[in-house]
């Protein structure tokens, strides 16, 4: 797998890996959560590693909202230190849309939707969209039984052609989504997102970064009408 990237996204995600100073595990434990800025850049500033250390364990979430724990902490070299972890983490920028929800578990019902109503070649086309992705356990309260042409039209409601970042939401304005109906963000904390029900749905995270776009994380499926 690591043979078939490209050598330049195979540096990003290294770079990825890289802190440009020495952080001993001590160090990092003496803020229990923090941002570590890494050597992989990313809209022209270093992108983040947000670092947990309150539990018995040191966490690592990454850019696609995965984490992964150190299992070997400070394992000395002659120009730094090693902590080893379980997983590869994921910058931002570096994968499509489609590849950052297969990468986080909590989206994988999204993407069998996605892969079942067809739509993944468009999703990991060159946009940029934004797109509002259910979790597993929205999936899972959602509609079932819907034809492929209805699944189709629910996945493209949560699907905007083009880029908008959580700083440039426009709050209460109609936003014409790919399947041609409107969806309205709401400000609040957390921003909520109206559709054709009653329920809105809540955003639990923003900007996950995308090479073609940006995902905004949501507890409910969002239901146009059909």
């Amino acid at each position: 797998m690591v043979a078939a990237l490209p050598a330049a996204t195979l540096k990003s995600i290294l770079t990825y890996h890289v802190l440009p100073a020495v952080r001993q595990a001590s160090d990092l434990r003496a803020a229990p959560q923090s941002n570590q800025a890494t050597l992989y850049a990313f809209d022209g500033k270093p992108a983040d590693l947000a670092v947990n250390t309150s539990q018995s364990s040191v966490t690592i979430t990454d850019a696609a909202l995965t984490t992964a724990n150190v299992t070997a902490p400070d394992v000395a070299a002659s120009n730094g230190v090693i902590h080893a972890i379980d997983k590869v983490l994921v910058p931002p920028g570096v994968l499509n849309i489609v590849q950052m929800a297969q990468v986080n578990p909590q989206l994988s019902s999204l993407v069998s939707a996605v892969v079942s109503a067809n739509l993944q070649g468009t999703l990991s086309g060159s946009g940029p969209f934004t797109v509002f992705a259910p979790t597993n356990t929205a999936f899972s309260a959602a509609p079932s039984g819907l034809s492929s042409q209805q699944l189709a039209k629910v996945l493209t409601y949560h699907v905007l052609g083009s880029q908008v970042l959580a700083s440039q939401i426009p709050f209460g304005a109609p936003m014409t989504t790919l399947a041609s109906q409107t969806i309205a963000i709401n400000a609040g904390t957390p921003p909520t997102i109206s559709d054709t029900t009653a329920t809105p749905a809540r955003i639990t995270a923003t900007d996950v970064r995308a090479s073609n776009g940006v995902i905004h994380v949501i507890d409910k499926v969002l239901i146009p009408a059909l």
